[in-house]
Parts: structure tokens; sequence; C-alpha cells
């Protein structure tokens, strides 16, 4: 959904129209695991890697695997960064009263739970999740009438890239996001140090880590260190997924873009109770599209 309020953005900023709404729902618990994941499977490339049982866990845990290998992180202490990730979550989570999953766990819960996809467990996973999230994006005279804390959006990016196996050069890291950051920090004209708080594409915990260093908060490799700090808690570095993330607030696909920029607009406005960014005044949201091959990034400044 990040891809349908770039396109409202775009629309409102270029005079076509004074007030759009732009949104998206999901069902997928009703489906049942077995068909929900052949479903979902078939967001990867349909003919090199779909056919071969390439599901979303497995693609993570090949990033996994590649990551460890590649910045000499033994699999026992990325496994153990990436519960931090889980944790932190779901900490978030069970003080967001529209979270899926309000419920905290520890790190022994995630590394105790059920082996997916190795290094990937269960408790490293997003959920199926029902739900839907709209926003009103309107020209700034219109906006003034109808709030006393508008909220701008400063930046957009967007970005594609091929198959997995088109991207050898680059991953773990996904291409499509640094471009899609690089194109939102140039247009709102800021760096990784004047975010406050992001809502990034969390659907494994692994993920996060990734994500985390092609936005440019940490380098390459030293994500997962930074997040067994506590730099990505609020009161920290850089405040993620206060709303729970796609791992415990929910992942509802269709409208987990939107979702994600309802909690960013939240937060800026100063309405997130005991899970407030305190003195947020620029947010981000990151959201990915199939097993790597889109991004849509947008950054949000507080308008008053």
């Amino acid at each position: 959904m990040g891809w349908g309020i770039q396109d409202a953005f775009m629309w409102v900023a270029g005079g076509f129209y004074d007030v759009v709404l732009a949104g998206g729902t999901e069902v997928a618990t009703k489906m049942g695991t077995p068909l929900a994941t052949r479903t979902f499977g078939m967001f990867s490339d349909s003919r090199y890697e779909f056919p071969v049982g390439i599901t979303f866990p497995g693609v993570f845990a090949l990033l996994a695997n590649l990551y460890s290998k590649k910045y000499n992180v033994p699999l026992p202490e990325l496994k153990r960064q990436m519960a931090q990730v889980s944790v932190n979550s779901h900490y978030y989570a069970a003080r967001n009263p529209k979270a899926q999953i309000q419920k905290e766990i520890t790190m022994d819960d995630v590394l105790n739970s059920l082996m997916v996809a190795c290094p990937v467990q269960l408790q490293d996973c997003c959920p199926f999740t029902d739900g839907a999230a709209a926003l009103v994006l309107a020209s700034e005279e219109v906006a003034s009438r109808l709030t006393s804390k508008p909220v701008y959006i400063a930046g957009i990016g967007q970005a594609s890239s091929g198959n997995l196996m088109s991207q050898t050069e680059h991953l773990p890291h996904l291409y499509s996001r640094e471009l899609a950051v690089r194109q939102s920090y140039k247009m709102a004209g800021m760096t990784p140090a004047d975010i406050d708080v992001v809502e990034l594409h969390d659907c494994f915990s692994i993920a996060a880590i990734i994500a985390l260093e092609s936005l440019g908060f940490f380098d390459y490799g030293k994500a997962g260190e930074a997040v067994i700090r506590g730099e990505t808690k609020i009161g920290g570095k850089i405040a993620v997924n206060p709303s729970g993330g796609l791992k415990a607030k929910g992942h509802p696909i269709g409208a987990t873009g939107a979702a994600q920029a309802y909690e960013i607009v939240k937060q800026l406005r100063g309405e997130c109770g005991e899970r407030q960014v305190g003195g947020a005044k620029v947010g981000m949201t990151d959201t990915l599209g199939g097993d790597g091959g889109t991004l849509a990034n947008i950054i949000f400044k507080r308008g008053w």
C-alpha cells in the first residue's frame, strides 16, 4: 500500500485532486496456513523461484545465512540479534491496542521456538493477518481547514529489482531499497540522522537488521549489534517499529503500507501513549513488495 500512498501524493501534488483517500485491506487468516503459504509463495519469481519451493521464510533464511557469512557474524550470535528484534516488536505491540499480538515474549521464547527455515524460527516470523488501514491526503490549503496538526510528505522513493538471482552483487541487501531511500532522502533534503522514528518492513527479524543498514541507520554488518545494545528502542539512536512492526502489530499485506504510515502520523502528532517517541518530528516508512523486488519509501514531517 506504500505505492498507493505515493500515487495519492502525486495526484494531490500535481494539482489533479484536492483530497484523495488511500487505503488497503487484507483477509488472510481464513485461508489457513497451507493455502496461505502457497498463495504468498506466488509473490516470488514465477519461473525460477516459486516452482522449486522458494517461500518467504526460505528467502529470508537464505539471506540470513548469506549475511552471517558476508559479515562474519556467527549464526548463534546472529540468531540472538534476530531474537532481540522480535522481543522489541512484541514489547511495543503489547502497548498498541490495534496490534494483532499484544503479548511480550523473551529471547528464550524466540530461540526455543519451532525451526522454520534455518536460522529463521517461528518467533522470527510475522503472522498471517487480517486488517485494513486508510489515510486522507489533501492539499496544504485543504489540510489547513481539516486539521490543526498536519503531517506533510517530505520525500518519496520507489524502485524495483529483478528476482533474487539477478541481485547477487548486492545481497543480502536489496538494491531496490537502497535506490528508493536515496530518492526520498534527496527529495526531502534529509539524511538518516534526521529521522526520529521508522516503521520498517520486518516480515522476518533478519529483514529488520538488513533494512536498518540499507536505510543508512547503521553500517553494514553492524545493525544486529546495535539492536542488542538498545539503539533501536525508543530513546535510542533511532526508534524502530513502535507499533510492534509486522512481527507483532501484524502484516495485513494489502494494508501494511497504509498501517505503517498511520503509525508514523500518530507518532508525529504525539498520540501514541506509552509507546510515544518523545519529540518526534520526522518519520519514515519502508514497505517491501515481493521477495525483494519492489520497495516504497516515504518520509513524513510534522507540519506545525
